[in-house]
């Protein structure tokens, strides 16, 4: 009979409070973060996560955060190009938008939120609609990430005057390549490419004007330019120079106190303020001068140079001077001006290395304190009030910390992680924090500081926990008053190991100063003031030494207590009696350090792991190596046994293992088999820690990517045959959508393989392959087979008829089983199937049908549109597929047929349905004139017949956009 195994899946992810692998947004109150692969949403203010948006499946870490115009839409950006619309409201995917090959690195969308700018790593930039759920097309022109985009919208000059609705209008692109570029929407090519700066261009940002735009470089230089709109809105034109118009000027450079990468620049999108953020701690907040505040600092100056003048007069210096002085004094006006509107206002300085900022909206920090909320590199998040300018010389201003959410997870890698005996607390520990959470809740309930953290285990009695660190100390500290009660200065180097030995009356402790130490646990009144209080602590007292020539690496009693072993630098594992101490056995065959080891419950099996990437099962009654297993890509860090689950009445103890290693994989073997039972992705850094549950139910890790992860065992049954068969055949369909997405390299790129001479297209179509659009052309295929042969068995029938070969009583041939079901006809049953396909992917699910599929789908299409079922999804898909077999349809006369009948029944259709939508949009715009009319009356009856109706007018604008506080006295 064949074997099967329990599958374990992901339950829980915790321990991470912000990831750095992409930007934040904030909003006042809510912050939206990354998480690795998800995005979590915190209350700042009361420490607390809200949501977790999380797609079940999808691996790919978060590399962009965008909120829309339209306020509960947000894009996320991953690793995998893959774009996603969440709604927030929902916490929900509205639509996945594949095109980037590799990670998306900027996301823009335009004013009204319906177009959304993407750019990657691949140097491409796209253009979606939001509303349509398509790709528009791809522009291609950089030759390196693609590091920041921006619209900018045309004047109402430069937007055609036939046009009805919203112009084109312009995108603007940084990249690595040090280039800044201008793309022309409605022609969809770079109208103009400035080399911006010498080093790579990390970021941009336009003002709220749209006149001015700020790049900043990888050499910490940010320079300002000017947008032309006049030139604009006339189009490329030649000078009479003979030279195309220019449509981005230099102006000047912004001084910066920090001459790090300048990461972000960001204007507030309602005070005068712009902030800059370099590669380190701080964010250097700049104020925006009134043209007023611009005047008197100009009058200023004029001032002074005439008082030089005198001066220079007084002491009788030549004319000439006083000239030469004047003339630099007018080139320093014209070229100073810019930087007199941009004051250094203050510099926030945050607690750890920032990742990125945003400014909080309008309805937080008081009536004029303005928030800037910092997301920091070590697994936290910040939020600083800049006070509003004060007149007053004397104060400097400074920005103050008012929330700050770092308490759910640690700032550095958790590098141990051990379970308390009845499976309820976890405790973690990293360099700088012990951590305790409550596995039902996964809340963290005690954070605790420490010292570089490398091992850890609760005592029995599971009130207190034992930490061996980097410095050779061994901490206990109490979880109920969660303090630290015993530091014992164990061991002259690093405690790389402890363990309690199985009756639970002491410890053993290995060290990299070559001791293996004995130590008994002893009870002191938890309250010294009180002796004979019930409450007790336990502390330890050392008892023997067991010298070795070499550095402990780890340290393990056999359960049955009998056995101790011990692993060394040296690559090998020594086995001692646990009572004399005396020589039993060595394990050697490892071409690296062990790392880590285990023993299995019947004390028969020893299991080691180590940086040689293998694992090594030995017998431990006559040291025999059963098997070697290359188990891992990289270093194997730990291993453990899995615990039998006592309550469920399990006599033989498992020989299942668990191992986890730097190649950020955890994975399940059997001990007897020596077969890999299930291999567990989802941690984005190398694994240092392992903890397996001592009910055999779950097991925990911890990573370098700041995150702790819960794998539970399921319900569900696994079999290695299928397990190795899904497995193939997701590489097989990996390989597949790789092959139909052919590298076409980017202008002048050095991508492997690519010709740099080859000429490449400015602007294409976008698309790309996933497994699930592949499985969604098949699925059409299928669909259009269906309803094919249903057609032709009734048609075969219907002939027969016509010509008497049937008799009138024959019944006519049976449905097919799935129509009968659905009740429905072939080509109902084909749009059935093409409705759920996802509006992102059906142009991609298209593609893959060979030309006679697309034959089929035509006579359906027909279909659809006389009856007027979806037409615009029909729309859609006809103009698609002109676009796309323009050249076999004009060459094949079968297709005559269904297109002339189709262009009829799709106008008439289409144009019913425009008289519909005009319809109802003018009965809406006449229910707005009437509201708009009773308000404007209203306004005259409370007595502001003062004021005209244009007046009148302007005040409800005003009052629909800003509503005011109102101070309520009691």
């Amino acid at each position: 009979m064949v074997q099967s195994y329990l599958r374990h899946g992901p339950t829980e992810a915790f321990g991470l409070v912000c990831s750095a692998s992409s930007n934040s947004h904030y909003d006042g109150k809510l912050a939206y973060v990354p998480a690795l692969e998800d995005v979590l949403v915190w209350d700042v203010k009361k420490g607390q996560q809200l949501a977790m948006w999380h797609e079940t499946g999808h691996r790919a870490e978060v590399t962009c955060i965008l909120r829309s115009p339209q306020r509960d839409l947000f894009a996320v950006g991953y690793a995998d190009g893959s774009i996603r619309l969440w709604s927030a409201s929902a916490q929900s995917v509205l639509a996945t938008f594949n095109g980037h090959k590799k990670a998306v690195t900027a996301l823009t969308f335009d004013e009204t939120g319906t177009r959304l700018a993407s750019g990657s790593q691949d140097t491409d930039l796209i253009l979606w609609d939001v509303v349509g759920e398509a790709g528009l097309y791809r522009l291609r022109g950089h030759r390196d990430q693609i590091t920041a985009i921006r619209f900018v919208r045309p004047t109402a000059e430069s937007a055609p005057s036939t046009s009805t609705g919203i112009a084109p209008g312009y995108l603007l692109t940084g990249s690595k390549d040090t280039f800044l570029k201008l793309w022309d929407l409605s022609t969809q090519h770079c109208i103009q490419t400035i080399v911006a700066h010498r080093s790579e261009v990390w970021s941009l940002d336009l003002d709220p004007e749209q006149e001015l735009v700020f790049t900043g470089s990888g050499e910490g230089e940010v320079k300002a330019w000017k947008i032309d709109h006049e030139a604009l809105a006339e189009g490329l034109r030649e000078t009479e120079s003979g030279e195309v118009t220019r449509f981005i000027h230099p102006v000047t450079t912004l001084p910066l106190a920090s001459a790090h990468r300048v990461s972000q620049i960001t204007f507030h999108p309602h005070k005068p303020y712009l902030a800059v953020q370099s590669h380190d701690k701080s964010v250097e907040v700049f104020r925006i001068r009134t043209e007023e505040e611009i005047r008197k600092k100009q009058a200023r100056r004029r001032k002074r140079a005439k008082e030089k003048e005198q001066e220079k007069k007084e002491k009788g210096k030549k004319k000439d001077d006083d000239a030469d002085m004047q003339r630099d004094e007018e080139t320093e006006e014209l070229g100073v001006e810019l930087a007199d509107l941009f004051q250094p206002y203050l510099i926030v300085r945050a607690s750890g290395k920032v990742r990125s900022f945003d400014f909080g909206g309008e309805e937080n920090g008081g009536k004029d304190n303005t928030q800037l909320f910092v997301a920091l590199s070590n697994n936290a998040l910040e939020v600083y009030n800049i006070p509003p300018p004060t007149k007053s010389k004397d104060a400097t201003p400074e920005a103050t910390r008012v929330y700050s959410v770092d308490l759910p997870g640690h700032r550095t890698d958790v590098r141990t992680l051990c379970l308390s005996s009845d499976d309820a607390l976890l405790a973690s520990a990293s360099n700088g924090s012990l951590k305790i959470w409550n596995m039902k809740t996964t809340a963290c309930i005690r954070t605790m500081d420490c010292g570089y953290a490398i091992c850890s285990t609760f005592l029995p009695g599971d009130r207190q926990v034992a930490v061996g660190t980097k410095s050779g100390e061994i901490l206990i500290y109490d979880i109920a008053s969660s303090s630290l009660v015993d530091t014992v200065q164990a061991h002259s180097a690093t405690v790389w190991s402890i363990h309690v030995r199985p009756d639970g009356t002491g410890l053993v402790s290995g060290s990299a100063d070559k001791d293996v130490k004995f130590w008994d646990f002893e009870r002191k009144p938890a309250n010294s003031d009180n002796p004979r209080s019930n409450s007790s602590l336990l502390t330890l007292v050392h008892i023997r030494t067991l010298k070795m020539t070499d550095d402990v690496l780890s340290v393990r009693y056999s359960p049955n207590g009998k056995l101790l072993a011990v692993a060394l630098l040296d690559s090998t594992v020594k086995v001692f009696y646990q009572d004399t101490l005396k020589f039993f056995l060595s394990l050697y065959g490892h071409k690296l350090p062990v790392l880590s080891m285990d023993i299995s419950g019947d004390s028969k099996l020893i299991v080691t792991c180590s940086a040689d990437k293998n694992v090594k099962i030995w017998g431990l009654d006559f040291g025999d190596c059963h098997k070697s297993i290359f188990a891992h890509d990289e270093s194997v860090m730990q291993v453990a046994f899995e615990r039998n689950d006592t309550r469920e009445g399990e006599t033989k103890p498992s020989h299942h293992f668990w191992t986890v290693g730097k190649d950020k994989l955890l994975k399940y073997w059997d001990g007897d088999k020596f077969e890999n039972i299930q291999k567990l992705e989802g941690h984005h850094g190398e694994v240092w820690a392992l903890a397996v549950s001592h009910h055999g139910k779950f097991v925990v890790t911890g990573s370098h990517d700041k995150s702790i992860r819960v794998w539970e065992k399921l319900d569900e049954p696994l079999f290695l045959e299928e397990e190795r068969e899904r497995e193939l055949e997701a590489l097989y369909e990996a390989g597949i959508a790789d092959t139909l997405n052919r590298d076409d390299a980017p202008i002048g790129s050095g991508a492997p393989g690519a010709d740099p001479a080859a000429p490449t297209a400015e602007t294409t179509a976008v698309s790309k392959q996933t497994a699930e659009t592949l499985m969604a052309g098949e699925r059409i295929m299928e669909a259009l087979d269906l309803a094919d042969a249903e057609r032709e068995t009734f048609r075969a029938y219907e002939e027969a008829r016509r010509r008497g070969g049937l008799a009138g009583t024959v019944a006519p041939p049976p449905r097919n089983p799935v129509l009968a079901a659905y009740d429905v006809g072939p080509e109902e049953w084909v749009l059935r199937v093409v409705e759920k396909v996802p509006g992102a992917a059906l142009h991609d699910a298209l593609l893959v049908l060979p030309f006679g599929k697309v034959v089929s789908l035509m006579r359906c299409l027909n279909v659809w549109a006389q009856r007027e079922w979806s037409l615009v999804l029909t729309s859609r898909i006809v103009f698609f597929l002109l676009k796309t077999h323009h050249r076999q349809i004009v060459a094949n006369r079968v297709m005559r047929t269904a297109l002339i009948p189709l262009r009829r029944s799709l106008r008439e259709g289409l144009r019913r349905q425009r008289d519909a939508l005009g319809y109802n949009l003018a009965a809406l715009r006449f229910v707005q004139r009437q509201n708009d009319a009773r308000r404007t009356a209203e306004f005259f009856e409370r007595g502001d017949g003062a004021l005209s109706e244009e007046q009148v007018r302007e005040r409800i604008a005003e009052g629909a956009k800003k509503r005011k506080r109102v101070s309520v006295k009691a």
